[in-house]
């Protein structure tokens, strides 16, 4: 599967499919106990460069995977976002999801990369259910979620984990 346009822009934003080049920022990131405190704990550069990679093989394979963000005015990484099978299951949907940089949180940009995300999945993928998960102590992420025209459908494991978990079809989706 072949998309063309991988790279998505919308207002404040620029999705770049990641690239070695995204290492310093994505390490940024990722390294931080804050970002990381619902998603496993801080990751080391080492583990950033090898989920560069496995991404760019995603995206060679499937056509999506995880973006990185950037804030256009400032073209200055703020963060990822993605769509990519649950749980990392092929049989599983689609799910969307993002993180940011602290210092981009707050601005609505989880929102707008979730939407673009979100979009991209139903207009290029094609597909027409779409889930996103989060820990349960991780309000801000559900309400991203509900922002998004989510519906919440409960608790269910994934990753290994308890998730707040929530869906959208394609038809159901706020324009």
């Amino acid at each position: 599967m072949s998309h063309k346009n991988t790279i998505v822009e919308t207002d404040r934003l620029r999705l770049v499919p990641f690239a070695p080049d995204h290492l310093d920022g994505l390490y940024a990131m990722n390294s931080d106990p804050e970002v990381m405190r619902y998603l496993g704990g801080p990751q080391t550069r080492d583990q950033v460069a090898e989920w560069i990679t496995g991404q760019q093989v995603k995206w060679a394979a499937l056509g999506f995977g995880w973006w990185a963000v950037f804030a256009r005015e400032a073209d200055a990484l703020v963060g990822a976002a993605c769509l990519q099978h649950l749980a990392h299951i092929k049989t599983n949907p689609l799910e969307i999801g993002w993180r940011l940089m602290t210092s981009a949180q707050g601005k609505g940009y989880a929102t707008e990369a979730g939407r673009a995300a979100m979009d991209y999945g139903f207009d290029v993928v094609g597909e027409t259910y779409l889930m996103a998960v989060t820990d349960p102590e991780n309000k801000a992420s559900a309400r991203v979620m509900e922002r998004l025209g989510m519906t919440y459908i409960g608790i269910q494991t994934h990753y290994d984990v308890d998730c707040v978990t929530y869906e959208i079809h394609r038809k159901d989706r706020i324009r």
